[in-house]
């Protein structure tokens, strides 16, 4: 009795078409059908390929390339015979693929078909057949494949009928987790069929004969041949072109078929089945079989819908769709790197209810509220500072008074933190009392207003923001003035002009005035012998020992140095300083051995982050698309802080230095977060890919996710939450012991609205690299532990014990109170990265930092009101996007808020 040549079924009567499979049996169309007859059976086969030479087949043994030895043939496509072969070289079976001889002719085809060949390559998966080379012998072609031991899912078909539901399921997921990784790959399969499935010997399905039937397309110039009609799509069908929505609907007459047993069009000619495609759907799969999961049917059927747009986008949403399982849960248990698209597709939907939503709100509100009243309360801010502006005339005052009444032609100046008293001014002075009355009057404290001027541009060197050291002062008539906040002076410095009088003539120098500025009595201090070199050329040196101005039990030193009758150096040097004349920048310089191991740290750190982003884009695991969009959102986050934050130039020349620097500094921080996120994302997606689902669907665009709102809204709650755990910490000690404990280096922008908000979002990248750093050092732990409890242990253990971000001096309190707060602070942060993933994590530490180094002031005749307000509104943006989103869609009622519903 006759068979088909597709499908081996029988064929009864004289038939024009297959009723299986749709294969026309006329001769026209056996002559333009790409037929595979994997299904023939083996006997058969076997017995004519060995009888025919090499055209029909080579003999058992023959060694092919000096490599393969031929062992039987297992499989003949229409592109050529299957062979099962031993690889001498590396000891393994495998298959190899026979090409036509018209490939060797065709230079055009041979091409594409190696570069077919090279993307079929990089398809790892568990799911999927792997393909490892082309190689020719005697002028044939063939390629070198996987060796599969199993049968083919047509022939499985035929002696089963179908598959049990559980199996089904079983296998159409994982033929949609590797039909995704082919698409992945960028390569579209065109002929997905049973008899491109095989069945492994451990029950796996797997994908064959993928990323090929683009090459026989062209080596006849014909589409309808690159695929079988009965499982090609409408659009296919039509030549309109191939996509990956018309794999999927393959894959829905592939799963139509597994769940059924039957096809899902059935015919007896190839125009009816032209027809059934474009205009008729298929029977319901619960009209053949009665039981079938609701779930199933819907998948199926929407896979089968005639608008590609109307399908699932992707296979990965065909597996999400199915009953039971998780597609991420699988691919890990596999031993495989679940794509971006696969952990954002994860079905955790994350959706707060309405109550839920409003809760966590209101924390947040009474959190920051908290907050804005300790910071009123007790922010050290002198009680007379003031303004920006106030303090500019101030300063030019003192200049004219010490003898510079000239204009300048650039000015620049700002507030400064004193880092020499945050972090050495209480540590040296136990015995400073009251200090938070004392900082109030604005010495000692944390700022300090900095002030220059020069008859020329003033433009920074090292960054695009003005200091007290940069750019160094070298140009006769420039000069510094520092203050208090209160516009006292602190310190002084000019570069002198040439002499005013004649040669040798010396003007005797007002040191009355140096004290009068500095608010004072140079009757209460006592002269010394000067010892010190001043930073600038001079002809006369003072020096003065004599009380601190806010507390008159400590003594301060005052140096000083003028030329021709004016001063050019002034400094007080504070009970806390060392007095060696060095700057504060030149006095928290560490030691030169640690600036080496430093420098040689992160230098080893960057070349690992090159190498492991490099070795992830090599093996595939990289997430290209989803670096470059974090480079450059946070290149445009940066460049325009940048541009907000910069003292900008009077010159062009000055400016355009200043604008190079800000795309500079940019670039260098857009590429660093880009590599440590190339280096570390495929790892955590690897290892805890959990970490990952809110951040792969926003990185992936999709910002209305409901799972991202969720993140983005607790972790602003646990970051101001742990603030203000900080803060609370800070005070204790004054509050029990009536210790003074000075808070943490605060250092906030003060010049206006738009500087506010641009100064907010500059700590973004900061946040993240904060999160990349957390995340890569316990993954290092994982690592060595193997154990995620464990690894987390540890790293509670070495931050906590580091200090774990605190505020103020650690050891003020009882040794079990600083442990509970080290704990909690630190427990707090685990939680926003194992709970709320690398989102939660992210907008944990941007809250954490914005609140760190910024009061809320209210009072609009503040210095700071502006800027507070600006980052109020930054914080309060960023909460409202996280409320509504969390909501997944679910309309706002004020009323509902007091009702329990269920959140997820």
């Amino acid at each position: 009795m006759k068979s088909c040549p597709k499908c081996n079924t029988r064929i009864v009567g004289s038939s024009p078409t297959c009723s299986a499979c749709g294969v026309d049996l006329s001769s026209e169309f056996e002559a333009t059908q790409l037929s595979d007859d994997r299904s023939r059976e083996r006997t058969e086969l076997m017995s004519s390929a060995f009888a025919t030479g090499h055209e029909g087949g080579f003999s058992p043994g023959t060694v092919l390339a000096g490599r393969y030895r031929l062992i039987m043939p297992i499989g003949k496509g229409g592109m050529g015979e299957v062979y099962k072969a031993d690889d001498l070289e590396l000891g393994q079976t495998v298959a190899l693929k026979f090409l036509p001889a018209a490939i060797a002719k065709d230079e055009t085809a041979l091409k594409r078909f190696r570069s077919e060949v090279r993307t079929a390559r990089q398809v790892a998966h568990p799911n999927v057949c792997r393909v490892f080379d082309i190689a020719e012998a005697d002028g044939v072609y063939f390629i070198t494949m996987e060796f599969i031991e199993g049968d083919d899912l047509s022939m499985l078909l035929r002696r089963i009928g179908r598959l049990p539901s559980d199996k089904a399921i079983e296998t159409s997921r994982q033929l949609c987790l590797g039909l995704h990784a082919i698409h992945e790959a960028g390569i579209l399969h065109r002929d997905l069929k049973p008899a491109n499935i095989i069945i492994d010997s451990k029950g796996k399905a797997r994908i064959t004969d993928f990323g090929i039937a683009g090459v026989e397309s062209d080596l006849t110039r014909d589409d309808f041949r690159s695929g079988t009609p009965a499982y090609m799509s409408p659009e296919q069908l039509d030549g309109k072109g191939v996509t990956p929505k018309s794999d999927i609907y393959s894959l829905g007459l592939l799963l139509y078929e597994i769940f059924t047993g039957k096809q899902a069009f059935q015919f007896d000619s190839l125009p009816e089945l032209l027809v059934k495609h474009q205009t008729t759907t298929p029977t319901n799969p619960s009209e053949i079989l009665k039981d079938i999961d609701p779930l199933v049917e819907k998948t199926i059927l929407q896979c089968l819908e005639k608008d590609p747009e109307e399908r699932p986008k992707n296979a990965l949403q065909v597996a999400l769709m199915l009953p039971g399982g998780n597609p991420l849960e699988a691919a890990i248990a596999a031993g495989e790197t679940p794509s971006p698209a696969m952990v954002a597709a994860a079905p955790k939907k994350g959706t707060l209810s309405l109550r839920t939503a409003g809760l966590v709100l209101a924390a947040i509100l009474l959190a920051l509220t908290f907050n804005a009243f300790f910071e009123y309360k007790y922010w050290v801010i002198p009680t007379e500072e003031k303004s920006g502006e106030l303090l500019v005339a101030r300063s030019r005052t003192i200049a004219a008074n010490l003898g510079y009444p000239e204009k300048p032609a650039d000015v620049k100046y700002g507030f400064a933190l004193d880092a020499v008293f945050a972090e050495q001014g209480f540590a040296k002075n136990e015995s400073l009392k009251n200090a938070w009355e004392l900082m109030k009057t604005g010495q000692p404290g944390l700022r300090m207003f900095r002030y220059r001027e020069s008859p020329q541009p003033i433009v920074p060197s090292a960054s695009a923001e003005v200091t007290a050291q940069d750019p160094v002062m070298e140009v006769p008539g420039e000069l510094r003035v520092l203050t208090d906040p209160v516009g006292r002076l602190l310190e002084f410095k000019a570069i002198p002009k040439k002499r005013s009088g004649p040669a040798g003539e010396t003007t005797p120098t007002n040191w009355q005035q140096l004290f009068t500025e500095a608010g004072l009595d140079i009757t209460k201090y006592e002269q010394l012998d000067p010892d010190h070199l001043p930073p600038v050329f001079a002809e006369e040196k003072a020096k003065w020992k004599g009380p601190f101005i806010s507390d008159p039990s400590m003594s301060v030193q005052i140096e000083a140095a003028a030329y021709d009758g004016k001063p050019v150096w002034f400094q007080i040097i504070m009970p806390w300083a060392s007095g060696d004349g060095q700057t504060d920048q030149q006095r928290m310089v560490p030691p030169i051995a640690i600036q080496i191991l430093v420098l040689v740290f992160s230098f080893l750190i960057g070349i690992g982050i090159i190498v492991l982003s490099w070795h992830n884009f090599r093996s595939g695991r990289g997430d290209i698309g989803g670096s470059v969009r974090v480079m450059v959102c946070f290149f445009i986050v940066s460049f325009f802080s940048g541009l907000f934050l910069a003292d900008h130039s009077i010159s062009l020349v000055g400016e355009m230095w200043i604008l190079l620097v800000i795309l500079r500094n940019s670039v260098f921080l857009s590429v660093l977060v880009g590599l440590m996120y190339s280096a570390l994302e495929p790892q955590i997606r690897r290892m805890w890919p959990e970490l990952l689902i809110s951040w792969s669907r926003l990185v992936a665009g999709d910002v209305r996710d409901p799972m991202i709102g969720r993140d983005i809204l607790m972790g602003a709650l646990l970051g101001t939450v742990v603030y203000a755990i900080g803060t609370l910490h800070a005070f204790l000690p004054h509050w029990l012991m009536g210790e003074p404990t000075p808070t943490a280096s605060h250092y906030f922008r003060w010049d206006g609205f738009l500087p506010g908000v641009a100064d907010s979002f500059s700590w973004l990248p900061a946040a993240l690299l904060s999160t990349l750093i957390i995340t890569f050092v316990i993954f290092i732990f994982l690592f060595i532990t193997r154990r995620k409890w464990i690894a987390i242990v540890v790293f509670a253990c070495v931050f906590g014990l580091g200090g774990g971000g605190g505020f103020g001096r650690w050891g003020d309190l009882p040794l079990g109170v600083e442990l509970f707060v080290l704990l909690l602070m630190v427990g707090i942060m685990i939680a926003a990265l194992m709970r709320f993933g690398i989102v939660g994590l992210l907008v944990y530490q941007l809250f954490y930092f914005t609140l760190a180094n910024r009061p809320f002031i209210f009072n609009p005749e503040s210095i700071y009101f502006e800027a507070s307000i600006a980052g109020l509104l930054v914080t309060l943006a960023i909460v409202a996007y996280g409320f509504v989103v969390s909501l997944g869609g679910a309309r706002f009622d004020l009323g509902r808020l007091l009702d329990p519903s269920p959140g997820s």
